[in-house]
């Protein structure tokens, strides 16, 4: 009955009857050379890995979650990040114990979704020996950057992004999408200012 008022579609790609198929899933598995190291417009001055480009399934459910208030798809993406981590811990690129940073979002953006979809995929990612802190908010008023050049972007940010909280260890700074590099490369010069030691930024999808 509730599938008639509200169809139940795959958040991937919009297969009835299912929330999250098999084949969406496969498509978001994180493969054994995986992330990749990508290179933003903007050098945010470490090493940016993906988890692949920002297209068919992995661009739907991102959108799915922020756009659509699929929360049933935090999971997923938990999983992918989680896979990501990993490979990074087991790559040597980060060293145990670390601290997982979500790039900052706007407040109104995240009341509209229910919350701060980075920050919630980061806590699903579920991997020992990683802690997640929301260290980082972004100062009222701050335009949405859809829409802006890269160098829109960095000055729309500059002096917009303040730190909440301190954090100590490796630091990796999560994100959904990176496109131009502008809130990566603001957000780990806040962080590095106070003194942390960021050592790598991880994205679900490069644009």
């Amino acid at each position: 009955m509730l599938d008639l008022v509200v169809p139940l579609e795959c958040g991937g790609c919009g297969a009835p009857s299912t929330r999250w198929c098999d084949a969406c899933r496969g498509a978001l598995a994180v493969r054994p050379g995986e992330p990749l190291l990508v290179t933003p417009r903007l050098d945010p001055g470490v090493p940016v890995f993906s988890l692949g480009r920002y297209s068919g399934v992995r661009r739907e459910v991102i959108l799915a979650v922020k756009e659509r208030g699929r929360g049933d798809l935090i999971g997923p993406l938990g999983c992918a990040l989680g896979a990501g981590l990993r490979h990074l811990l087991e790559w040597g690129i980060v060293r145990a114990p670390v601290t997982v940073v979500p790039a900052p979002t706007r407040r109104t953006a995240a009341r509209r979704r229910g919350g701060d979809p980075v920050t919630r995929a980061a806590r699903a990612a579920g991997t020992p020996d990683i802690g997640v802190v929301r260290a980082l908010r972004l100062r009222a008023f701050t335009r949405d950057s859809v829409g802006l050049s890269a160098g829109q972007r960095q000055a729309n940010l500059a002096g917009r992004v303040r730190l909440a909280a301190r954090v100590a260890g490796d630091v990796v700074l999560v994100d959904d999408v990176v496109t131009t590099g502008a809130t990566a490369g603001e957000s780990i010069r806040v962080l590095q200012t106070a003194g942390a030691r960021v050592v790598a930024v991880l994205v679900v999808a490069h644009a």
